[in-house]
């Protein structure tokens, strides 16, 4: 609107200038008001460009700082539990350390219903998040159903090519998924129940059938015990509802139980060590959340760390620094033994020194 104005002043002011020089046959007067004009015309339009050339600097600044860019993240955690909860926390408090209050979360929680974390993933990719977060294997699984273009970052997934039905698994998806893996050493945790329980002779493998990476666990749990000269049996349950049934059984029949990394057994911990503790059966867990509500002893990793790490990967991937498709999954740095202080003074189990209690 300034423009027009100043456009239409420079015409009139053009137009007076004609008519004295008119009346006045070209006088001295004239011409130096027509330099005037010219010189005002020449220094407006100076002026102009000055401050375009601000607002182009400016927005390259702004450009630069990337202080325009706002990301939506889509958080499906498949159920409430503390290995879960810790992986979520660390993710969000990496990315915000590194994107601050330009990420945003819709994080939402599928109370360990695989069907939920498919509606969840769906709505995401309605709403046109620009990353996804899939807390444990059902949701990547979910996931991978729901999109091929959205970046997908799984945590809490203990081996991807089993989760993903990826055959000749070499360490990276490719696609648009990618993340980081909970898979502790499994012959390790085995030495572990053979250094606290050398004189046992049967071991109970608990684990629910509906989770893939479970099995995969028990597995190769019960390939280094029988190695190690134990007897293993197989004791699965299908979901909570049978759970209580299925541990009493186990209880019964083993001298000593493990439970893998399963989400349904940690989110259920509480049921097996009213069953377990009683029966005087001590558990060897798969990560400190199970290992705190049930178990004696644990070789683990850090939750929180690995959602940080995961969180450092989504930065990297929504400021456009990494591809997700060339990025390998990514494994937790460390392991350490820890154990249930009170369950084990509870059944008179005496640790090595080595061993670090969990905190209560």
């Amino acid at each position: 609107m300034r423009k027009s104005a100043k456009v239409l002043s420079m015409a009139l002011a053009a137009s007076m200038v004609l008519s004295l020089a008119a009346c006045s046959g070209g006088s001295d007067g004239a011409a130096s008001t027509e330099a005037g004009t010219t010189a005002e015309a020449k220094s407006d339009a100076a002026a102009e460009g000055t401050e375009a050339e601000k607002d182009s600097e400016s927005a390259d600044n702004k450009d630069a700082a990337g202080t325009g860019e706002t990301y939506t993240v889509g958080i499906c955690q498949l159920v409430q539990h503390d290995a879960l909860d810790a992986a979520t926390q660390g993710f969000k408090d990496a990315l915000k350390e590194a994107l601050g209050d330009s990420v945003q979360f819709d994080e939402q929680n599928a109370q360990g219903d695989s069907n939920t974390c498919s509606t969840i993933i769906n709505s995401f990719v309605s709403s046109g998040v620009d990353l996804i977060l899939a807390n444990a294997t059902p949701a990547l699984q979910a996931a991978q159903a729901g999109t091929n273009e959205i970046p997908v970052l799984g945590t809490s997934v203990t081996e991807y090519g089993v989760a993903l039905g990826i055959d000749g698994f070499t360490g990276t998806v490719g696609g648009n998924i990618s993340g980081t893996s909970d898979l502790a050493p499994l012959d390790e945790q085995a030495a572990m129940l053979h250094e606290l329980f050398p004189e046992a002779k049967k071991v109970g493998l608990l684990y629910c059938s509906a989770e893939a990476n479970s099995q995969y666990q028990v597995d190769t749990v019960k390939a280094a015990l029988e190695e190690l000269g134990y007897t293993c049996e197989y004791y699965a349950f299908s979901d909570s509802n049978d759970l209580s049934t299925i541990v009493t059984k186990a209880a019964a029949e083993s001298d000593v139980m493990y439970v893998p990394t399963d989400n349904t057994a940690a989110a259920n911990a509480e049921i097996v060590n009213n069953i377990c503790q009683p029966a005087g059966v001590p558990v060897i867990a798969g990560e400190e959340g199970i290992c705190r509500g049930c178990g004696v002893a644990t070789l683990s990793i850090s939750y929180y760390d690995l959602g940080v790490g995961t969180g450092k990967m989504a930065a990297k991937i929504l400021t456009g620094e990494s591809d997700i498709s060339q990025m390998p999954i990514e494994y937790a740095p460390q392991f350490t033994k820890k154990y249930n202080k009170p369950l084990c003074e509870a059944l008179g189990i005496t640790v090595p020194e080595d061993y670090v209690a969990i905190e209560e």
